[in-house]
């Protein structure tokens, strides 16, 4: 006997459902219900239309109504919303926004999709024509509208997560002003602080005005566009902003049906994803998911998971028994010139999950240094102090970030360590990497930290002054004139052992080069002379550019320091 299958919400996760429950039942009657006029569109390509990157309109539509039903069978309604859940009867109540009616649909099996909405704070004037969000294929139409037709003086942008940031590049590389107020002191809370201070210098230099701690009050029409009120700061004056400060599980159908909520009213579902009621499965953003590392419940709000459960769900639909294994939070993306990826937990994650982790930060280049072109990449990992386990990875660069940080979540689903990145065996030749990749040296560091070499981090450099000890620059003198941590005394990594009688072996010193790599050195002949030491992580460059971005802050008009 046939089943019935209906599926609300399309993109990545109800689409995907119902194209893989046509592929194992030819049979089923399979129905899409779709509340704007696109059932699969490529979301995370909205920013990039606006800013006419992407300059055809019909390269966001992945799959139309008319082609889900020649090619797969299946029944698409756009703007239809379902509105109610019969769990008892099982049926759906649907309201036809074009025409107004309702009407009712029976199901053997109803498949949840519906995604996550923009966050709206209840801000006095948020509702003006001029607060646009960018969530929907018709939100994008309409802000690539402004841009082109009003030609506007300048956008604000609320937000600093990927939405915000994506905004911010195109409506700048659009040749549009943009300011970007934050009420945190990062962008990409993904990120660690430290990590995400590349970015902001990135932001600054190609002319954002990106402004921290700034609440907004209040949003005020005027005759040019829109008066921006910010708590105890001043005012900012745009033609419209950009509302992206996150978005929330879009779960009201679930919440008034009674199926069972999880963190902040996500549709609460199983490993094969089904929700409290067996008939009803939930998918995408809308739904919690387990963290791999540490079996939390989180939210995530990417395509790859969605459609991935979406094939899960039609899987156990149609009697195979998938599971969903948890999602890590893998992600990338293009802020100008650079590349940010993370995966695993950041710092501030592993420290609420009570872990005992250690970090390394390091600065590679994406292929063979003798080779023309090679561009540097940040990389830090954070490890389990006792195994060597990864449990975290964050990269920043201009090339190469997006392969590394495949590997890192791979590495970490896998639940390997330092010892095991070492040994991996990836590619190589000098257009492409190195002899030792960069993920193959994040394992070398991890071994030493945890057997030979203690370190010292940027933002303990200030204790560690205060508890006596003594910093050593490794680096060459014109680099040392150029800048060097206050306090510090060059002996050059060429000449310390013939000046190994200069230290004081009642002493323990911090030793610092560029980016750590001589330090490490150093450190290994300090420690063959007896002489107590620790490396400092990640050197002067990361160092200099965390001490850039307080002083950034608090020196800008509108920043604070951290």
């Amino acid at each position: 006997m046939s089943k019935k299958v209906l599926i609300v919400g399309g993109v990545a996760g109800g689409a995907t459902a119902a194209a893989r429950l046509r592929r194992l039942d030819e049979s089923a009657e399979i129905v899409v219900f779709e509340r704007t006029g696109y059932v699969s569109y490529a979301n995370c390509g909205l920013p990039y239309y606006v800013g006419g990157v992407i300059t055809d309109r019909e390269d966001l539509t992945l799959q139309s109504p008319q082609s889900f039903r020649s090619r797969f069978n299946v029944d698409v309604r756009v703007h239809s919303e379902v509105t109610a859940i019969d769990r008892a009867n099982k049926t759906v109540t649907v309201r036809d926004l074009a025409g107004g009616r309702e009407y009712s649909e029976s199901y053997d099996y109803l498949i949840l999709s519906p995604g996550a909405k923009s966050v709206v704070p209840n801000t006095p004037g948020v509702d003006s024509g001029r607060i646009l969000k960018l969530r929907t294929v018709e939100d994008a139409l309409e802000m690539r509208r402004v841009v082109e037709e009003e030609r506007p003086e300048r956008a604000v942008v609320i937000g600093g997560g990927f939405i915000g940031l994506e905004a911010a590049e195109n409506l700048a590389e659009a040749g549009v002003p943009v300011t970007m107020l934050l009420r945190g002191d990062q962008v990409l809370p993904p990120l660690d602080w430290d990590m995400a201070c590349e970015l902001h210098a990135e932001l600054r230099g190609k002319g954002v005005d990106l402004r921290f701690r700034h609440s907004v009050e209040s949003y005020e029409e005027t005759e040019s566009g829109v008066r921006v009120h910010v708590k105890d700061r001043e005012s900012v004056d745009c033609s419209f902003v950009v509302l992206a400060v996150g978005v929330t599980p879009d779960s009201g159908l679930a919440e008034r049906a009674g199926l069972a909520l999880g963190p902040k009213k996500s549709i609460k579902v199983d490993a094969n994803m089904r929700s409290s009621d067996p008939s009803i499965f939930a998918v995408g953003d809308a739904v919690a998911v387990t963290d791999p590392i540490t079996g939390a419940e989180k939210l995530v709000a990417l395509a790859g998971p969605a459609n991935k459960q979406g094939r899960i769900a039609a899987d156990n639909i149609c009697g195979l028994n998938s599971e969903y294994k948890g999602t890590l939070g893998t992600t990338v993306i293009k802020v100008f010139d650079l590349t940010a990826a993370c995966t695993g937990l950041n710092e501030k994650a592993a420290r609420a999950a009570g872990l005992d982790y250690e970090r390394i930060v390091g600065y590679w280049g994406n292929h063979a240094g003798y080779y023309p072109g090679a561009q540097n990449m940040t990389v830090k990992v954070l490890f389990l102090r006792d195994s060597g386990r990864v449990i975290g990875a964050q990269i920043v660069g201009r090339a190469g970030v997006d392969k590394r940080i495949d590997v890192f979540a791979t590495a970490i689903r896998l639940g390997l360590t330092g010892a095991d990145l070492a040994e991996l065996e990836l590619a190589y030749a000098p257009p492409y990497g190195s002899a030792k990749d960069p993920v193959n040296m994040c394992g070398f560091m991890i071994e030493n930290v945890m057997a030979r070499i203690g370190q010292c981090h940027w933002d303990e450099i200030d204790r560690y002054a205060a508890e006596g000890w003594t910093l050593l620059d490794v680096r060459n003198p014109g680099e040392f004139e150029k800048g060097h941590i206050e306090g510090a005394i060059n002996i050059p990594l060429d000449s310390l052992r013939e000046r190994i009688g200069e230290l004081d072996k009642s002493k323990s010193y911090v030793v610092n080069c560029f980016s750590g790599m001589r330090s490490y050195v150093a450190c290994c002949i300090m420690q063959g002379h007896g002489i107590s030491c620790r490396n400092f992580s990640g050197g002067w460059r990361f160092y200099d550019l965390t001490k850039r971005g307080l002083a950034d802050n608090a020196h800008h008009p509108c920043g604070e320091a951290r």
